[in-house]
């Protein structure tokens, strides 16, 4: 099945045995806490307490897999869940080696866990694979992949870094939030895990927060994470899973929009005055935009930051002069926001002081560049 077919219909036989043949055309939320047992006690296979497995979480779970193209899925109640679950699946004292440039929130959990499991960090510039080569330990068992990195969208080759990976048995775990398993699929060149903060593309709307582990192999690092969903029980309610398994049914073609209007509204930035620098894969001047044409196949995302030709005070009254570009943070809903981005990640941030992070949403185009402009107006520039 292609994409969409697969976001519409995967893993809709999660609710087969509750169902019957007179099952609904849309699945219902499963809201028990507890599922009968067969006379022969508990079995395998059978439902048994909503922490260890419900309906709606099996729903999505394996809706999540086939479109990232994994064997197994764990979801969470948040995208940092997913990650802390990851991390903790690693032998105490192990080597993770991070991006220079990543999310915020991963950096400041990660420096947390370097110091309750003992473990080494690099954080290396990886669009240059050989500083991946370099940094290598006798202990390293993760590479931590983000691309387009947040919030300097820089682009990692998946295939090179995993190339190198692979022969030594070294994990590698791509953060695919942004460009969701439309655009990019890292399991297809050679990850091992995907992790998604479904709050933003996969929910799509704002409205909720979930997180997901995608698997390339059920095997047994995978086994861990699923342990520490299970057992920590840092789990998506049933509801919250009815409603992003809902939300992934129209993926692709929120995808197909977000594409299409940052990519025009890259090219609107990028050639107007008072603008030093663009930051999106999708245009020909970025750094990185041959290894991203390669590998986001299905588009180059609705994310996009870029550099005022100006001060911090300037990109905070840039920010706050629309009316229709919310100043938010997050990302990935149907609606447009941006911030400045260096003032939402603190002290220890080294984002340029003129940076804008823009998520662009689904309005009208024409509406959000007619925004701008005033913006840009209103500023001076």
């Amino acid at each position: 099945m292609k994409f969409e077919t697969k976001a519409i219909h995967a893993g809709l036989d999660a609710y087969e045995t509750l169902t019957g043949s007179e099952k609904p055309l849309i699945p219902p939320v499963v809201a028990s806490t507890v599922f009968q047992l067969p006379e022969t006690g508990k079995q395998d296979d059978a439902l048994l307490y909503s922490r260890l497995e419900n309906p709606n979480r099996t729903h999505f779970e394996r809706l999540l897999a086939h479109l990232e193209g994994g064997e197994s899925c764990a979801a969470f109640a948040s995208g940092m869940a997913a990650t802390y679950a990851v991390l903790t699946a690693l032998e105490p004292g192990s080597h993770i080696i991070f991006p220079s440039d990543m999310y915020s929130g991963h950096r400041i959990l990660i420096r947390e866990m370097e110091k309750r499991l003992g473990l080494m960090l690099s954080f290396v510039d990886m669009r240059y694979p050989e500083n991946v080569q370099q940094n290598l330990c006798e202990n390293t068992r993760l590479i931590w992949i983000e691309t387009p990195s947040n919030p300097m969208l820089h682009i990692t080759d998946i295939k090179a870094v995993c190339d190198i990976a692979a022969p030594l048995g070294i994990a590698v775990c791509v953060d695919n939030t942004w460009p969701s398993p439309y655009n990019q699929r890292p399991l297809s060149l050679g990850a091992g895990l995907v992790m998604h903060s479904a709050t933003k593309y996969i929910g799509g709307h704002s409205d909720l927060t979930a997180g997901a582990i995608v698997s390339a192999k059920q095997d047994a690092f995978f086994e861990r994470i699923r342990f520490a969903q299970q057992m920590g029980g840092a789990i998506p309610t049933p509801e919250l899973c009815w409603h992003l398994s809902r939300s992934a049914r129209t993926l692709a073609y929120r995808m197909t929009g977000h594409n299409k209007h940052a990519t025009l509204v890259a090219s609107w930035l990028e050639n107007r005055s008072g603008v030093s620098r663009v930051w999106y894969p999708g245009l020909s001047s970025h750094p990185g935009h041959t290894t991203a044409a390669k590998q986001m196949a299905g588009g180059f995302g609705g994310m996009l930051s870029f550099e005022v030709d100006a001060d911090r005070e300037t990109a905070l009254k840039l920010v706050a002069a629309t009316c229709l570009i919310s100043r938010a943070t997050s990302l990935g809903g149907v609606e447009s926001s941006w911030e400045h981005r260096r003032s939402t990640e603190g002290a220890d941030s080294n984002t340029p002081e003129n940076l804008i992070r823009f998520s662009v949403g689904l309005e009208h185009p024409d509406d959000l560049l007619d925004d701008l402009e005033q913006a840009f107006l209103k500023c001076g520039l």
